[in-house]
């Protein structure tokens, strides 16, 4: 990240503030009169949406690069992806969420999907940091990509 350029940190700003507002807004970590939430957050639903806003944000950033023109979906993709999901999952109402309520209703969702939530978090979390390890090791250059062996080269004078 340290040979990013000013657009790639400029992407990264905007696409966590972008996720923070996508997280935010339908989880009611940022009162809207748009989504209700019945059942209030949890202490660790704060952290878990800003460090999970982070990451997506500097993940969105390395799309912005030089490498950024890939069209078809890697693991970093999908990892993404997943992790993005994941957190939202974790940090949303566990019984606002109408997939969980058609699958567990309403005692089960409070029951199983509840107590579920913190390891969907390090869950998604874990596959955000996962996915965007993978696109800045990509987007190094090694010597052996260059096709110089660093090793072996002289000093220039």
């Amino acid at each position: 990240m340290r040979t990013w350029t000013t657009r790639q940190w400029w992407a990264a700003v905007a696409g966590t503030l972008g996720s923070l507002v996508v997280l935010g807004v339908p989880s009611v970590l940022i009162p809207n009169g748009l989504f209700a939430r019945e059942i209030a957050p949890t202490w660790w639903s704060y952290p878990v949406w800003v460090v999970t806003a982070v990451l997506a944000g500097l993940l969105i950033a390395t799309y912005a690069g030089p490498r950024g023109g890939e069209t078809c979906p890697t693991r970093a993709d999908r990892k993404g992806l997943a992790g993005g999901l994941l957190a939202w999952f974790a940090i949303a109402c566990p019984v606002c969420n109408k997939l969980v309520l058609l699958a567990l209703g309403y005692s089960g969702a409070l029951a199983w999907f509840a107590p579920l939530q913190p390891v969907l978090a390090v869950v998604g979390v874990g596959l955000l940091v996962l996915a965007l390890r993978i696109r800045l090791r990509r987007a190094t250059p090694t010597p052996a990509a260059s096709g110089r062996d660093a090793s072996t080269e002289e000093p220039v004078a």
